[in-house]
């Protein structure tokens, strides 16, 4: 066992802190990585408020890049010094949607077996089963994905989570392709990167939507051919006369992605797609929010597809080697996303530039 320093929310609401944690050695099937990056991530903040359960206290982060220092018994293609990010979906191969061939949805994805404690023992809850915003981390070995040593860790370790939601909501969720059109309504690092996703798949056009002009301004600079601020426009209207522009007869953007996650907004997403279109909700909804009301004539009506976008129905073993070798190659800007690298002490600070809308991520550097 180890000792390390490790940011935790110990209730709901208060301010998180930096305190001593206890990580295991590696059992069987799992693995100790010593964590370099680690990004600040809004479900961070939804953990820390209560948002996702009460499972207190937690040890937050997940979105994070390192070396892994020892492995467990029985652990197969991982070894020490292996450079890595992790991930939340370390598919079981047994469930129901593995067996039928979607490992993307996995409904049983690993997590350690053994716990992290607090210095008096207490039992740690890790944030996605990760716990990265830590000097070191427990996790399952299916958790550490094998990357190129070469990478920058602040800037691949975001595929972990938030640029990773992105890019597969509108490439797998999505099926945005060359031909198509894509509106993504809300410009933090999911959408922005849902925006780059699309710019890599050869969409047009790419219509960001936000109220806040430096995230347009982000939007434009990784791909988006249009923006629209939708405290001054109707975004609806204006994305369907974009698409008219450039495709005639078209009455929306073939794909609309929602990286908000509320019912206002997912309801503009609704009307802005075309006939047929497709809607994808990656932002994250708190339990109270409510599908807003819809006739059902329209549901029918404007037939498409609704879609949730769980990880960017991502593969972590497939996407994130890709979408590191088209970093590494300069197709892909991942680090456009660190707006600021961090001490592992400026977490909560992190969380109050989040509420600005200063930062696309906030970066510890470990």
């Amino acid at each position: 066992m180890q000792q390390v320093q490790g940011v935790v929310a110990r209730k709901k609401g208060a301010p998180v802190e930096i305190v001593t944690i206890n990580v295991p050695d590696p059992g069987p099937g799992e693995a100790v990585v010593k964590v370099q990056s680690c990004g600040v991530c809004h479900t961070d903040l939804h953990y820390r408020d209560g948002g996702i359960n009460d499972d207190f206290p937690f040890l937050l982060g997940h979105e994070a890049a390192g070396i892994v220092e020892s492995v467990g018994p029985d652990v197969r293609g991982l070894a020490p010094g292996d450079f890595v990010v992790l991930n939340w979906r370390a598919v079981c191969g047994q469930c129901r949607a593995c067996t039928r061939g979607d490992l993307h949805y996995c409904f049983a994805t690993h997590n350690a077996k053994q716990k992290m404690t607090l210095d008096d023992g207490t039992e740690l809850s890790a944030a996605l089963g990760i716990g990265s915003l830590a000097e070191k981390t427990l996790v399952a070995a299916g958790q550490c994905t094998k990357v190129d040593p070469a990478a920058r860790p602040a800037a691949v370790g975001l595929l972990g989570c938030g640029v990773m939601a992105g890019i597969g909501a509108a490439i797998h969720t999505g099926g945005i392709t060359r031909g198509r059109s894509i509106a993504v309504i809300g410009c933090g690092g999911v959408g922005v990167a849902a925006i780059a996703g699309a710019a890599l798949a050869g969409a047009s056009p790419i219509i960001a939507v936000d109220i806040d002009a430096k995230k347009l301004a982000k939007a434009k600079e990784l791909g988006a051919t249009h923006t629209v601020d939708s405290s001054k426009t109707d975004p609806v209207e204006e994305i369907k006369r974009i698409c008219a522009q450039v495709y005639e007869g078209a009455d929306g953007a073939d794909v609309v992605i929602e990286a908000v996650g509320r019912p206002e907004t997912w309801k503009q997403a609704f009307y802005a797609r075309d006939l047929a279109g497709t809607v994808v909700l990656v932002g994250v909804p708190t339990p109270d929010m409510k599908v807003p009301d819809l006739p059902l004539i329209d549901v029918f009506g404007r037939g498409g597809a609704l879609k949730s976008s769980w990880y960017g129905d991502c593969l972590p073993s497939r996407d994130f080697p890709m979408l590191v070798d088209l970093y590494r190659q300069g197709r892909l800007d991942l680090d456009a996303f660190v707006t600021e690298e961090i001490a592992l002490t400026d977490v909560e600070a992190a969380f109050d530039t989040m509420h600005r809308g200063d930062a696309l991520r906030s970066v510890v550097i470990f």
